[in-house]
C-alpha cells in the first residue's frame, strides 16, 4: 500500500545518481520534521528550559567541592531535562510512522544494484552446520541455469548460477522433502525482489539472492542509511540553526 503511494512522489529521483536521491529526500525530510517541531513546540518555553540546564550545569561546576549540593542541583538539572524531553517528544512521535514508511521505501529501492537482463548472478542456500545432502533449483521459462541444478551442500551451503531475460520469477528449492520458494526479478530499472528470505522449521536457514550493495559516495564504505543519517544530521543541524529553533 505505501509502496504505492510513494513510488509516484519518489519515482523519478530513481532515473539519477543514489548520492543525488538519498540528498534530496534526506533533505525534503528534515524541513518536513523541523517545520513540525517548530510548529508542535512552544519555542519560548523550549530557551527558557534551555536556559536553565545551562545555568543548572555552570552551578555543578561552581559547587564540585560541595558533592550534597551538587546532587541537589543535579536533581532540579533532571527534572528540567525531562520537561524538555517531554516537550519535544510530540513531534518526533508525529514524525516517526512516516520515517519509518520512507525508510522502507528506501531499502526496496536504494539498497542494492538490480539485476540486469543477461547478468549472470547467483543464488545461495544457506544451511545449519554440519547439514549434508543434496538441493534441487528449479528455475521457470526465461531463467537459465548456467550451473547443474542439484548442488551438493558444502560448507552449510549451496550456490547456483544463473541469467535470465527481464521479468518476474519464482525460484523453486527442493531440499529433504521440502519444497521452498524466492522471488527474483531482473529488470533495467532500480528495483529488486527482497534479496534474502528466512526459512523455518528447516535445516534449510536462509535463500538469498546474491546482490551487489550500492555505495552511493565512492570510495566510501557506507551503504544508503549510513549516507542518509549523515546527511540528514547536516541539514536537520542547519536548518534548526537557520530557524533559530531550541
Amino acid at each position: 500500500m505505501f509502496e504505492n503511494f510513494l513510488n509516484p512522489i519518489f519515482a523519478p529521483l530513481l532515473k539519477i545518481p543514489v548520492f543525488w536521491s538519498l540528498l534530496i529526500i534526506a533533505l525534503l525530510v528534515a524541513v518536513i520534521i523541523t517545520l513540525v517541531y517548530k510548529w508542535m513546540t512552544d519555542q519560548h518555553l523550549m530557551k527558557s528550559l534551555k536556559e536553565e540546564i545551562k545555568e543548572f550545569q555552570k552551578k555543578m561546576k561552581e559547587l564540585k567541592h560541595d558533592p550534597q549540593e551538587v546532587m541537589k542541583v543535579q536533581k532540579r538539572a533532571m527534572e528540567t531535562n525531562m520537561k524538555y524531553m517531554m516537550h519535544s517528544m510530540k513531534p518526533t512521535l508525529i514524525t516517526f510512522i512516516p520515517i519509518i514508511i520512507i525508510f522502507g521505501w528506501l531499502n526496496a529501492h536504494l539498497a542494492y544494484d538490480p539485476i540486469m537482463p543477461g547478468q549472470e548472478f547467483t543464488t545461495t542456500a544457506l544451511f545449519e552446520k554440519n547439514t549434508f545432502g543434496e538441493i534441487s533449483l528449479t528455475v521457470p521459462e526465461g531463467l537459465e541455469l548456467i550451473s547443474n541444478g542439484t548442488q551438493e551442500i558444502v560448507d552449510s551451503q549451496a550456490v547456483w548460477a544463473l541469467k535470465g531475460d527481464a521479468g518476474s520469477y519464482l525460484l523453486e528449492y527442493e531440499f529433504n522433502g521440502e519444497s521452498h520458494t524466492k522471488d527474483l526479478l531482473i529488470t533495467e530499472e532500480r528495483d529488486y525482489a527482497k534479496p534474502v528470505e528466512t526459512v523455518k522449521n528447516s535445516k534449510l536457514r536462509q535463500l538469498k539472492i546474491d546482490m551487489q550493495k550500492i555505495k552511493p559516495i565512492p570510495g566510501i564504505p557506507l551503504g544508503w542509511l549510513g549516507t542518509y543519517i549523515i546527511l540528514s544530521i547536516v541539514f536537520s543541524m542547519t536548518l534548526r540553526k537557520i530557524l533559530k529553533l531550541h
